[in-house]
């Protein structure tokens, strides 16, 4: 999906409460041993069979793969912020494991706006978003302190 300029949303156009919901993004156990390989070669994310005896219990996916597709969902069909999501600090937790076959949403909204005292052309916005699987468990919650430009005076409505 490719966005255009109309589509994004300035500091000014955002309001607490407000929601976005992303596309979905399928794992498979071959992007899970993927991005293991590459970033978090741990036993219970590279082989079911060790993965067994492992507080997962099976194969499952990194937090940090995760949270990549998160961050992929949230810039592609989630949260069109104008500037792209430049991400300013946060908290992130995996209450449940992804597993291979589950199908990811991101569901965010937006909790807190805070124009910048110090430079008038952004401000914080502060975004909560949950990653649920396709059965509505939760599998990652990141609230996350945004950098969100703000329009430029001529161009304000």
């Amino acid at each position: 999906m490719t966005r255009t300029d109309s589509d994004l949303l300035y500091l000014d156009d955002l309001q607490v409460g407000q929601r976005f919901v992303s596309a979905t993004h399928a794992i498979d156990v071959d992007q899970i041993k993927a991005f293991a390989r590459q970033f978090d070669p741990q036993p219970f994310h590279l082989d079911e069979e060790a993965a067994k005896d492992t507080f997962f219990g099976g194969l499952a996916a990194s937090g940090w793969h995760v949270a990549a597709v998160t961050m992929k969902l949230l810039v592609t069909s989630g949260a069109p912020i104008a500037g792209g999501v430049v991400g300013a600090g946060g908290d992130i937790a995996w209450p449940n494991p992804t597993r291979p076959g589950d199908v990811l949403q991101v569901a965010s909204e937006v909790m807190e706006i805070t124009p910048s005292r110090s430079r008038p052309n952004r401000g914080m916005a502060t975004l909560k978003s949950e990653t649920r699987n396709q059965k509505g468990e939760v599998v990652q919650v990141l609230t996350a302190k945004l950098v969100v430009p703000r329009r430029a005076a001529s161009a304000a409505h």
